[in-house]
């Protein structure tokens, strides 16, 4: 594992911000000062220190949780805005979400310490299945609803086949809910999507990532993964 890449994941800080502590001087290896970048390392076998203190990996830990609406998927903003950060536990090291959600989309986020299993969770190689309850103005017909299943273009290209049914409709607003399961994850893709055929969305919620759904979730609760969840879908995925 190179260096800079085993300091980020060992909670104390980002990449970029490692390899510049790296060209400080402020990182030994095996009692010797690194100043070099590419280092490899042995998690195992070698002794890393950063400004004196002693490095370990954390345990790998996974959560699931139900991101209120307004709430930003960022560890910090600039802005003062609230972010996902607010809720991760005091006891757990280098917590990440796994993949985005817009300021206004509620609903399920993974979050992890493991970065291969974030990897394999968000990378459109794997086809991680995501579900989307999505309200929209109108009423959306069966060619709509092809048009989504088969892929249209947005901005980036065209979207992959996907799943759309309808859910719902409010005739006294004039409002439909649609599920929609996609592989993707391109920014406001499904919200893009949906204006593609016509129908601005007005709310939406994330119910669904691979196995894990958000159903039983209180808005703002997280809830632990047990390590037999996430090894099943690891092996699902392949090698």
């Amino acid at each position: 594992m190179r260096l800079h890449r085993y300091i980020a994941q060992c909670g104390v800080t980002s990449r970029r911000k490692a390899e510049e502590m790296i060209q400080e001087g402020r990182v030994i290896v095996n009692g010797s000062v690194v100043t070099e970048m590419g280092v490899a390392i042995n998690p195992e076998e070698d002794q890393v220190e950063v400004d004196g203190r002693a490095l370990e990996l954390p345990r790998h830990q996974y959560f699931l949780f139900n991101k209120p609406r307004g709430v930003v998927t960022t560890l910090s903003d600039p802005h003062g805005r609230q972010t996902v950060a607010a809720y991760f536990p005091d006891s757990v090291v280098g917590l990440k979400p796994v993949g985005r959600l817009d300021m206004n989309t509620e609903g399920l986020i993974v979050l992890s310490n493991d970065g291969d299993f974030a990897a394999r969770l968000t990378h459109a190689k794997w086809g991680v299945e995501k579900e989307y309850e999505a309200q929209v103005r109108g009423l959306p017909n069966e060619k709509d609803l092809v048009r989504l299943r088969k892929g249209l273009w947005i901005e980036g290209g065209k979207t992959s086949p996907a799943r759309a049914e309808m859910l719902g409709f409010d005739e006294s607003k004039s409002l439909a809910t649609v599920m929609l399961a996609i592989h993707e994850g391109r920014k406001h893709q499904v919200r893009l999507m949906f204006e593609a055929i016509g129908h601005e969305v007005v709310n939406l919620k994330r119910v669904r990532i691979g196995p894990f759904v958000l159903k039983g979730m209180r808005s703002g609760e997280m809830k632990k993964i047990g390590l037999k969840e996430v090894q099943a879908l690891m092996k699902s995925l392949g090698p």
